[in-house]
Parts: C-alpha cells; sequence; structure tokens
C-alpha cells in the first residue's frame, strides 16, 4: 500500500496577491508581444524579441510562485529584476541599441512601440520595477521563515 500523498499547501495572503499580479503581467506582456512581433516585428525586432523574453519569464515566475518551485522562483524574478534595470536604461540613454532610437520618450513607454521593460515598465505604470523587488523580499521572508519552521 502507498502512502498518501500530503496535500498541497494553498496560496494564502500576500503571495496571493502576488501570484495574481504576475499573472495579469504574463498575459498583459504576452498580448503585447505577440501583437508587436505579428504586427510590426520590422520596426523594433530586438525591443518586440525583448518583450516576448519577458513574458516568458512573467509566465514562469508566475507558475514557480503558484507552486512553490522555490528555485525557479529565485531565477525568474532575479532575471526580471536584471531585465528591468538593464533595459529601463539602455531604453534611456541608448534607445538605439534596442530598436528605439527614433522613437521619442513617450512612445516608447505608451506608444505602438513601448515595451514591457523601456523605462522601467512605465508603460505598466513601473509595476516591471516594483514587482520583482516585491517578489524577492518575500521569497527571501518565506525562506526565512521556512528555516525557522525547521529550527
Amino acid at each position: 500500500m502507498s502512502s498518501p500523498v500530503p496535500p498541497r499547501r494553498r496560496l494564502t495572503g500576500p503571495v496571493r496577491v502576488l501570484v495574481a499580479v504576475y499573472a495579469v503581467l504574463a498575459i498583459a506582456a504576452t498580448g503585447r508581444s505577440v501583437f508587436q512581433i505579428l504586427d510590426r516585428f520590422d520596426e523594433a525586432p530586438v525591443a518586440f524579441s525583448l518583450s516576448a523574453v519577458a513574458a516568458v519569464v512573467y509566465i514562469l515566475a508566475t507558475l514557480a510562485l503558484a507552486f512553490r518551485w522555490d528555485r525557479l522562483a529565485w531565477i525568474t524574478i532575479g532575471f526580471e529584476l536584471v531585465g528591468v534595470l538593464v533595459i529601463g536604461i539602455v531604453s534611456i540613454a541608448a534607445p538605439e541599441l534596442i530598436g528605439l532610437g527614433s522613437v521619442d520618450l513617450v512612445d516608447r513607454a505608451f506608444g505602438r512601440q513601448g515595451t514591457v521593460w523601456a523605462l522601467f515598465g512605465a508603460g505598466y505604470l513601473c509595476v516591471p520595477l516594483a514587482l520583482p523587488v516585491i517578489g524577492l523580499v518575500y521569497l527571501a521572508r518565506s525562506r526565512r521563515a521556512a528555516r525557522e519552521a525547521a529550527a
């Protein structure tokens, strides 16, 4: 006779909200990047490809948080923070590197060629900048709480 499978812990409290926000951002980033790639990829292929990468990262981070795959959550959320910082800086200092050199500052965030991480996620009300910080803080606290519970 096999041993019973322990029940999965339900998502409660702050992590539930965190997963929901990640899921919404994953859907938004996926929709935007797919549309941009299908509709006008030739205008800014690097920028639109980076948006697709961001979408994949958000999907993976959502799943990692929801299913408590901690290692994948650390990797994806850490990558997300680096991505939004690097692309945010590049989109301001050297936008031509990602194909946004001819686009004005407002259009980089909110216009046809705006991307998820451009201008630190300004087109998404800077949620892409705040979310990985919140996610990493949550993961660190969760790890600390698990260690204390085990001790």
